[in-house]
């Protein structure tokens, strides 16, 4: 991929990652992703913003044999698909200096090695000029690490923040064209990442109210020139209610658990809920964790084995309880053979939900007119809890 201009003087480089399926072993990439770094030049000085994941080190080196001088490289995040190639580049460049957060110091001299010597910390809201161009260095902690931070330039009204705002999307667009492609690539991408910080994220965003945008850079997916766009949708995300929406995770063996997920989805669609239910033998759980943005409930629906949850529902639990959804409300509902603990094991792996635990639907064997009557008592204790929060 060719060097792209983003204004007179600053360009992106980078490298799109087409074919990754996988993100930190855990998260999918159905679209795949970009390491976006950023070459901004002054009157002065050369700035070099990241770098790629390690792996497509090659393609940035080539893009940079075009540069003859780096004089800052600033490291905004130490994970490495933004800074596992910095010794790399550090090498080329051996007058250049590393420019981090002081927790991000220690981080890139544990992980990746880098002298001592080559760094230099910028506290929050310090500048380093680059003649006519100004770096003003913003702290971002826990977005999604403790030690980010972003780089913003008031000459040209660009904000550069890292992770912040990003979408995992392999495109040949510079800029955001498909608004609505991007919009559920970055719900993901923060459902995935962010959602669990989303009560730092709210303060970063409202010190951005008064920052002069015309442009935001994230480390991945394409640029916005049209930050509202981006901008509103996290606050939605973050602050705004939950919406009138259950999330139901299920698995079934033998067909129990899925009668009565199918009834409870009927029951509430009757009550005027929405609700997504996502079997877990083959979903995305990156779709889950998207619906889990917005959901008022969650409810586990599984069978019973060997005295508790299936394991795929018990993950399910362990990744919202991780996620920390705004979610207010929850239930399981399923079927034993005999007996167990599934409620009391999959109750205890939500507690950082902070959610009211409605009464739970359990039956021996097939759903019986009973485990029916139950679940549309369920889907009533839904509704009214939905209604008096205002969400239907």
């Amino acid at each position: 991929m060719q060097i792209r201009t983003i204004r007179d003087r600053i360009d992106w480089l980078g490298a799109i990652d087409w074919d990754q399926r996988l993100f930190d072993a855990l998260i999918p990439l159905p679209d795949g992703t970009s390491y976006n770094a950023y070459l901004v030049k002054g009157s002065e000085k050369v700035a070099l913003l990241d770098t790629v994941d390690p792996a497509m080190v090659d393609l940035l080196l080539a893009q940079l044999e075009r540069v003859p001088h780096i004089d800052y490289l600033v490291a905004h995040h130490g994970e490495q698909d933004h800074s596992g190639s910095i010794g790399v580049v550090l090498d080329r460049y051996p007058q250049a200096t590393l420019l981090c957060t002081p927790r991000a110091r220690t981080l890139l001299i544990e992980h990746l090695a880098i002298p001592e010597e080559r760094i230099h910390t910028v506290a929050d809201g310090e500048t380093v000029s680059l003649g006519d161009r100004t770096l003003q260095f913003l702290h971002m902690p826990w977005v999604h690490w403790p030690e980010t931070m972003g780089t913003y330039v008031p000459e040209e009204r660009i904000l550069f923040p890292c992770d912040l705002f990003g979408s995992h999307l392999a495109t040949t667009d510079l800029y955001v064209t498909d608004e609505g492609r991007v919009y559920e690539a970055a719900k993901r991408y923060y459902a995935e990442i962010m959602m669990p910080f989303r009560r730092h994220i709210e303060k970063h965003l409202a010190r951005l109210q008064d920052v002069a945008i015309d442009v935001i850079a994230p480390s991945h997916g394409p640029l916005y020139n049209r930050p509202a766009f981006i901008l509103d949708a996290y606050r939605d995300w973050v602050s705004g209610p939950p919406k009138n929406e259950v999330v139901i995770p299920y698995i079934s063996m033998h067909g129990s658990t899925r009668r009565m997920v199918t009834h409870l989805i009927d029951a509430l669609a009757h009550r005027g809920v929405t609700s997504y239910q996502f079997d877990l033998a083959g979903t995305d759980i990156g779709k889950v964790a998207i619906a889990l943005v917005d959901a008022a409930t969650v409810v586990l629906a599984t069978p019973t084995v060997h005295a508790g949850p299936h394991p795929e529902v018990l993950y399910a639990a362990y990744l919202a309880n991780a996620l920390r959804p705004k979610a207010e409300f929850a239930s399981i509902i399923g079927s034993y053979g005999w007996g167990g603990k599934t409620v009391e094991i999959l109750a205890g792996q939500i507690g950082n939900l902070k959610v009211e635990v409605l009464e739970p639907v359990l039956c021996l064997g097939l759903p019986k007119p009973e485990t029916y009557a139950a679940l549309d008592k369920l889907a009533d204790a839904i509704a009214a809890k939905h209604n008096a929060r205002g969400l239907a």
